[in-house]
């Protein structure tokens, strides 16, 4: 099995790479779209500003491949709200993916939330083996509305969508290659989907 961990300049890319080795699985950095497009799985991370994202995706002429693509695809973190709608943050266009848009908390909590928080409301075989009231290790100033492709919630300020699913597209607001053991066996499951 071919693993891709989708390499365009903006996120976390040797961390998931490293969580992939510790579960026994070699995961290729690339940002070549006949690559992306001919692996088994396909990892899309983030970490940062999501005009800035979009840029570097769409300098790559990934934008057009990553929305097209037909084996499992795990968005992780900024990864995830791209392939969302929209985007308060400098109001960007996300990939459409996700029939949802991502807000700002509010200034009434401390934005970003980071740290350990529960997710529940378990809907998918990503959390296959995984009890409801798990702690993910989360760091985001925006979230994803709470919708029909929520697998996942989690409450901070508002009840949001912690993780997404359309077709054979999952995302997940967490750092699943951060979040110890559970975090891993997420990262197994995706494996086996």
């Amino acid at each position: 099995m071919t693993l891709v961990i989708i390499d365009y300049g903006i996120g976390n890319t040797k961390s998931v790479q490293f969580a992939f080795k510790r579960i026994g699985k070699e995961a290729v950095l690339s940002s070549n779209p006949r690559e992306i497009e001919q692996a088994d799985r396909v990892i899309f991370p983030g970490v940062g500003e999501a005009s800035s994202a979009i840029k570097a995706l769409k300098k790559k002429k990934l934008d057009k491949v990553i929305p097209q693509l037909k084996q499992p695809v795990l968005g992780i973190c900024l990864g995830m709200q791209l392939l969302c709608n929209t985007t308060q943050e400098n109001k960007t266009k996300g990939l459409g993916v996700f029939n949802v848009d991502i807000k700002r908390f509010s200034k009434k909590v401390k934005a970003p939330q980071i740290g350990w928080n529960t997710i529940t409301n378990l809907k998918s075989n990503l959390f296959k083996g995984i009890n409801s009231n798990s702690f993910m290790y989360f760091v985001h100033s925006y979230y994803a509305l709470d919708c029909m492709e929520a697998i996942a919630n989690t409450y901070y300020e508002y009840n949001f969508a912690s993780a997404l699913q359309k077709d054979n597209f999952y995302g997940v607001q967490f750092h699943p290659e951060k979040s110890s053991l559970v975090g891993e066996q997420i990262l197994k499951n995706f494996l086996t989907l």
